[in-house]
């Protein structure tokens, strides 16, 4: 997912569907595609709508994946004679695309909402599907997206981020002399990471490194890893404290460990292969290319940035080097801390729909994850597949065959570590997370003081939740 952050199906068709949100979705334009003859499936009198069949509109979150949505539309018409439309929103305005969409006779049967924030926007449109048998196939019911006891959206995917790292360059470092670990093992805590990376950097004329950290980009829209992701970890741990979830909406923080956001922070761009004064310029697919090119050791960000290593000219990173470390701030107790897996996007079935739709629609997911569909999930991009981690019990054993993903799989499976969620889903709009990232970027360049931006935080959290539920109630 990127979210582009993240942008993720997030996990999804949702979630996830990353980045990007997430997540950095590529694409600049919208697509639809007509699962039948190229003819539009919305369109009056087709086969499936004199047939009683219903059909499925699908709006798709991810543009990066617009070819295998319509491809997968186009296998499931065939099987089924069910007409499936997927149109795909342009990066970065799926929320505007979905307003315009849903004011249609012909509206999607399939969308995605981003979570509880969206949920106020969009709860009336959400079906029911607490009784589907997709939900039953959940391995985590907590995953859902919920009403109460009532399930309003499915994650089709799980995605897991953390700070991706270079095996073969983190053994040439543990060979030198000095080195202040030996192992990966030892680096459990962000007091052993720090000492670890500044020796690195002490050093880095040794490793052939430009910097031990690739790029903190902070260039406008490009700053997701930093505004949403990386400040998960400190609102997830105060609403563990408060015992509050994001399910119950979160009018207020106190931005509490607001000084452990700094620890890995200033890590990141003290330890950088990019001056700090010039990141007001660099995209995540900078950073990307260093991670890919050797000239860093690692690199905050998910298993769905894996398809961009690989494919990078000139690519050094092999397979069975790239692995995740968890993302250490100091926190008490990190030891134990494992990777931020989950979903920020979850796929809902439009309410107003016909009942035929609907029902269309739900047997296509259905199809999608329990049954012949399932290939189409977890084949990467070159076999013409999602590339998803699925979070129902029917891929038991399968996951994508690509190493990150393996990684989030075998980091969520470790005994005695706990996976931090995904709670940047109550985060209150991307308007606050865009004025978090311009704070970040002023911090980077010396502009403006850490307290000043842990205030600003703050405040902006409770002026963008009061508006957020203010545009709900109306």
């Amino acid at each position: 997912m990127k979210h582009n952050a993240k942008k993720i199906f997030a996990a999804a068709l949702a979630a996830s569907l990353v980045a990007a949100s997430f997540t950095g979705c590529g694409g600049s334009t919208s697509s639809s595609s007509a699962a039948a003859g190229g003819s539009s499936a919305a369109s009056t009198g087709s086969a499936a709508a004199s047939s009683g069949k219903g059909q499925v509109y699908y709006l798709n979150f991810k543009p990066e994946q617009a070819d295998q949505f319509n491809a997968i539309a186009k296998a499931y018409t065939e099987k089924t004679g069910v007409q499936v439309k997927v149109q795909t929103a342009a990066s970065g305005t799926y929320e505007q695309t979905l307003k315009s969409e849903m004011a249609k006779s012909d509206a999607p049967t399939i969308f995605i909402c981003n979570g509880p924030v969206g949920y106020k926007t969009w709860g009336s449109y959400c079906a029911d599907l607490t009784n589907t048998d997709l939900t039953k196939h959940l391995t985590d019911a907590s995953l859902s997206l919920k009403d109460g006891d009532k399930v309003v959206g499915l994650p089709l995917a799980v995605e897991g981020y953390g700070i991706i790292y270079n095996q073969a360059i983190m053994d040439k470092y543990f060979k030198l002399d000095g080195a202040k670990a030996k192992s990966m093992d030892e680096i459990n805590s962000f007091a052993k990471l720090k000492a670890v990376a500044e020796d690195m950097t002490a050093k880095k004329d040794k490793l052939g490194i430009k910097g031990v950290f690739a790029n903190t980009s902070l260039k406008t829209g490009e700053d997701w890893r930093w505004q949403t992701h990386l400040a998960n970890l400190p609102i997830t741990y105060e609403l563990q404290d408060s015992n509050k979830t994001v399910t119950a909406g979160v009018n207020e923080v106190q931005f509490k460990y607001a000084n452990e956001y700094q620890n890995i922070f200033d890590l990141y761009l003290n330890n950088s292969t990019v001056d700090k004064k010039l990141l007001g310029s660099k995209s995540v697919g900078d950073s990307t290319g260093e991670f890919a090119l050797g000239q860093c050791a690692m690199m905050q960000n998910g298993n769905w940035v894996w398809s961009d290593i690989s494919k990078t000219d000139g690519n050094v990173v092999e397979k069975d080097d790239i692995k995740f470390l968890p993302i250490y701030t100091g926190h008490t107790g990190e030891e134990k801390q494992g990777l931020c897996i989950g979903t920020e996007n979850f796929a809902c079935v439009n309410t107003k729909a016909s009942a035929d739709d609907q029902k269309a629609s739900i047997d296509f997911l259905k199809w999608l994850y329990t049954g012949d569909g399932m290939d189409y999930v977890t084949k990467g991009a070159s076999d013409g597949g999602l590339g998803f981690i699925a979070p129902y019990d029917t891929f038991k054993g399968k996951s994508p065959d690509d190493p990150l993903a393996k990684q989030v799989t075998e980091w969520q499976n470790k005994e005695g570590i706990k996976t931090i969620p995904w709670d940047f889903t109550c985060f209150p709009s991307q308007n606050f997370k865009n004025k978090f990232g311009a704070a970040l970027l002023q911090y980077a360049q010396g502009q403006k003081s850490w307290d000043d931006v842990k205030s600003e935080f703050v405040t902006d959290w409770k002026k963008e939740a009061s508006a957020s539920a203010s545009t709900a109630s109306k």
